[in-house]
């Protein structure tokens, strides 16, 4: 039997990834099955050693640990080079080998929901691995201007600055009216008790004509990036789509298996 896993914290358990996985393994009759670790901060490398050691056959990483989980791994790919984080982990004999899926994954989900980049300005908010593929991959479509901005100032300039591309400071959400059609919030927060801060900058935002907010996170009661989507008229996505176009891009770096993408999107209960 084949072991894939997740590496994030506590959030790990809070993963969709298992059962979406563990559904389209068990649908094609693949002996292996998909499983959370929860590791803490300190223990990341250890982490990373053991999945040589357990022989497990692939991985993925989520939050917290896009960025740093770099420094444990024999390669990574041009592209998640490039990016600057990493979300899957492949085998090759002894070797660990990182790649990312994320950018590909969102560029899938923004095509699944119908919208045209090119021509139009989107604001990235967050600096962090998930933002950095979410920059990468808007980079590569015709889109006119990309924004960024996150709570620590200095993240947002050098994210900036690896792109090319303009950072605004984050008092700027409830300014404005800032001329977007696009807003992507690539931060682990989208619900008041997340972050009173950043939801209370939000609820005065204005940003006109903006067309889609999309939401790297999923599963929240209350989400305050859909309250603005609404009050913009605007359309919203949250974080399964491209959850389910990354793994899908994931699943077939493991297995060589070009498994329809419906398959990982009917798992997680996402009609698009």
């Amino acid at each position: 039997m084949k072991v894939f896993c997740i590496l994030s914290d506590e959030r790990a358990f809070r993963s969709k990834s298992p059962t979406m996985h563990n559904a389209v393994i068990k649908r094609h009759g693949i002996d292996a099955v998909y499983v959370p670790f929860a590791v803490e901060p300190e223990q990341l490398g250890k982490a990373v050693n053991g999945l040589r050691a357990l022989n497990i056959a692939g991985a993925n990483v989520t939050v917290p640990y896009k960025e740093t989980v770099m420094t444990y791994l024999d390669r990574v790919s041009p592209e998640a080079e490039r990016i600057g984080a990493v979300n899957t982990i492949l085998r090759y004999e002894d070797a660990l080998l990182g790649d990312n899926t994320d950018a590909g994954g969102f560029l899938d989900a923004l095509g699944a929901a119908g919208w045209d980049p090119r021509d139009k300005r989107a604001l990235v908010v967050g600096a962090g691995g998930a933002a950095k593929a979410v920059v990468f991959a808007l980079k590569s479509t015709g889109i006119t201007d990309i924004l960024i901005t996150d709570i620590i100032p200095e993240k947002a300039r050098q994210l900036a600055r690896t792109f090319d591309l303009h950072d605004v400071p984050l008092d700027m959400l409830s300014g404005g009216p800032l001329p977007l059609e696009l807003l992507v919030n690539a931060t682990s927060v989208s619900s008041p008790d997340e972050g009173p801060n950043l939801a209370f900058l939000v609820k005065d935002a204005n940003f006109e004509p903006c067309e889609l907010v999309v939401d790297v996170n999923y599963g929240r009661t209350t989400n305050f990036w859909k309250d603005l989507a609404d009050r913009h008229a605007a359309k919203f996505m949250d974080g399964l789509p491209m959850l389910a176009y990354q793994a899908r891009r994931s699943f077939a770096l493991w297995t060589g298996l070009k498994v329809p993408h419906q398959e990982f999107l009917e798992a997680l209960g996402v009609r698009l």
